[in-house]
């Protein structure tokens, strides 16, 4: 169901003139660059991409005022849209799973090698903590009558 209605929008194809020709000035620019004493390849690429830029603009339009004017583009795109919403069983990799535990020959676990650890750096502290508490009540100067002397 096409409308006969045709609608222009000045405002529209001025931007979409003006961009594309921006484009064009942008490539012909490039390509100076390139032509230049200190062109690089760089230059070329970009003097060779920014004419397509110009007609994607172009493009863009003429898919816009063909999907304003004909519903039935829009309904081809929807019906195009319908297709697959999941994706088959077999396309993906298997999830990956926790990795087992290990065990040590005698069938402790890492866990339990872990807290054996952390109960002797626990006992190690403490033993420190003690000797260095007799090394500090050793050495105050109410015990040693030379330091307060001096």
């Amino acid at each position: 169901m096409a409308s006969n209605k045709q609608r222009h929008r000045p405002a529209l194809i001025a931007l979409v003139i003006v961009a594309a020709v921006a484009c064009l000035a942008m490539a012909w620019w490039q390509l100076d660059r390139f032509e230049s004493s200190s062109g690089t390849g760089q230059n070329l690429g970009y003097a060779l991409q920014w004419p397509a830029f110009a007609a994607f603009f172009v493009y863009a339009y003429r898919k816009f005022v063909v999907l304003e004017d004909n519903p039935d583009e829009v309904e081809k795109m929807h019906a195009a849209d319908k297709g697959i919403k999941e994706i088959p069983a077999g396309i993906l990799p298997p999830r990956p799973s926790a990795a087992p535990v290990p065990t040590v020959e005698d069938g402790t676990t890492e866990g339990d090698q872990i807290a054996e650890y952390n109960r002797i750096l626990a006992e190690l502290a403490e033993a420190d903590r003690i000797r260095l508490a007799r090394l500090r009540a050793e050495a105050t100067p109410s015990d040693n009558p030379q330091r307060s002397n001096q």
